[in-house]
């Protein structure tokens, strides 16, 4: 027999430069003995066929129970897990050692090997380019990413195309909503500069299995409307069934990890607001596009055409503004100049702002707010919308509803608190509004929150006149004006000239 040592990759060698050569020049060549190449020629065999099979080298931990315990427990329920059978054994037989639980998790998947339920089989596709474009929805909370106003509660809507690889982002404030995905899928069939003939999604039913059957009726229609609109046909893999939508799924991680280590390269995952983080995320989609430009190329030559316009990516309502100076959409308070309170005004509402119309007119567009934990309504408030009534009301400000939503910067809410611990609460409120007075007359809020911080760390408290004179223009800066009055008698003599032509 041939030795132990020899392989049967070398024994293969040896066999065919046999052919050609002696006994001794292939076993040179297979970089073994001459001995061993003289065994072979008496037994052919390879190693593997030749070696003894292996034997245990020490007692089976399992024998006695794993035929008899184990194996009753699968077949009664095929989908308990080894670390339940492990658990279970050992509440039966305590002498058992904790290192025996690999053996019986090897035990068990050999079992199932052999015995155990069919499975699921994924069926790799073959995918025509142009054909299908997939849209899901991840999210984004284990990364923690913040902005200026705190940690960004947020979910990142993605677009792939299957073929080429082409994908897109954007980043989603609230939930799985069809204006989100309606936002999301246009802006990236823009910027591919064509649609696909199908699109494949599981959002909707992910997002709307509670409402109504109405509301899912409605929701549904919109959504086979918009891919009408661009020429797709619309589908969705199964509920549940996550590999169906495996060309997104698997990309979700890849970009996820991506975005992970853009941001431990640049070193912080703080921004300075919404936007800086958008162009960041759009920055690192790009360049991972760039890898695909020649199939992503090739895949738009065969993609269909864009129409005319976008289709509707908001919804729109109609609200009317109360006394309170604002109105209550999706139970979150928005602030508008009180001059509109009793008009009905026209709400675009997008999935990071709302677009307000009186009429055909645009007012303002404003940020959007969520309802809070518990379902608490939410605020969104301009002080420059309320400072005049404020003003005047000042005292309003103890008790008000939306105060802490009020403040621009956190150092104007934390100035109202110290006001509130050194003082009586009149003086205190009237001292905090004449603040919001002063940066919204002076148009100096940044410079005027920097100066309370200051105050804040020496632990003084703001003195408003003096916050007046020192934020105020200086008498220097103003411009002079002089304004010469005409003599009357200079009209007169205008009037007396003659007419032009002679037309009286």
């Amino acid at each position: 027999m041939p030795g132990r040592h020899i392989t049967d990759h070398q024994v293969r060698l040896y066999m065919t430069f046999r052919r050609s050569d002696s006994p001794a020049t292939a076993a040179a060549k297979a970089a073994f003995s001459t001995a061993s190449a003289y065994r072979l020629e008496n037994d052919p065999r390879l190693p593997s066929q030749t070696a003894s099979p292996r034997t245990r080298r020490r007692p089976d931990p399992l024998a006695g129970l794993f035929e008899e315990e184990v194996v009753p427990l699968l077949e009664a329920a095929p989908g308990l897990r080894p670390v339940a059978l492990f658990e279970e054994l050992r509440r039966r037989h305590p002498e058992l050692e904790h290192g025996v639980r690999r053996t019986l998790e090897r035990r068990v998947r050999a079992w199932r090997a052999v015995h155990g339920p069919e499975q699921e089989v994924i069926f790799r596709q073959a995918h025509e380019p142009g054909r299908l474009g997939l849209s899901d929805f991840t999210d984004m909370a284990d990364l923690q990413v913040t902005v200026a106003e705190g940690p960004l509660d947020h979910r990142l809507y993605h677009f792939r195309m299957v073929y080429g690889g082409f994908q897109h982002a954007l980043v989603v404030l609230g939930g799985e909503s069809f204006v989100a995905l309606a936002e999301g899928l246009q802006n990236a069939l823009w910027a591919l500069g064509g649609a696909p003939r199908e699109h494949r999604t599981d959002s909707l039913s992910a997002a709307f299995r509670n409402l109504e059957q109405a509301a899912q009726d409605d929701l549904t229609q919109r959504y086979e409307a918009l891919c009408r609109d661009y020429g797709m046909l619309p589908s969705r893999n199964n509920p549940g069934v996550a590999h169906e939508n495996g060309s997104i799924e698997s990309a979700h991680g890849h970009l996820k990890r991506a975005i992970r280590d853009a941001l431990l390269l640049r070193g912080s995952r703080h921004f300075d607001d919404l936007t800086a983080y958008r162009a960041f995320i759009d920055e690192l989609v790009s360049r991972r596009n760039a890898r695909h430009q020649p199939r992503i190329d090739a895949e738009r030559a065969l993609l269909q055409p864009l129409p005319r316009q976008r289709s509707q990516d908001f919804e729109e309502i109609r609200v009317r503004v109360t006394s309170s100076g604002g109105f209550t959409l999706r139970k979150v308070f928005y602030s508008v100049p009180s001059r509109l309170i009793g008009h009905q005004l026209r709400v675009r509402l997008h999935d990071d702002r709302l677009e307000v119309f009186i009429g055909g007119s645009a007012l303002m567009t404003l940020p959007r707010g969520r309802a809070r934990r518990g379902g608490r309504h939410g605020h969104v408030v301009n002080y420059h919308h309320v400072i005049h009534a404020l003003r005047r009301k000042p005292m309003a400000l103890l008790n008000l509803v939306y105060r802490d939503q009020l403040f621009p910067r956190d150092a104007y809410r934390r100035t109202f608190d110290a006001l509130l611990a050194g003082r009586d609460a009149r003086p205190a409120c009237r001292c905090m509004v004449g603040l919001l007075a002063l940066a919204h007359e002076r148009g100096c809020e940044a410079a005027l929150a920097q100066h309370l911080e200051a105050l804040l760390v020496a632990g003084e408290l703001p003195h408003l006149d003096t916050l007046r004179a020192r934020f105020g223009p200086a008498p220097s800066e103003l411009p002079h004006i002089e304004v010469r009055l005409v003599e009357l008698a200079t009209y007169n003599a205008l009037m007396d000239q003659p007419v032009m032509g002679g037309v009286a």
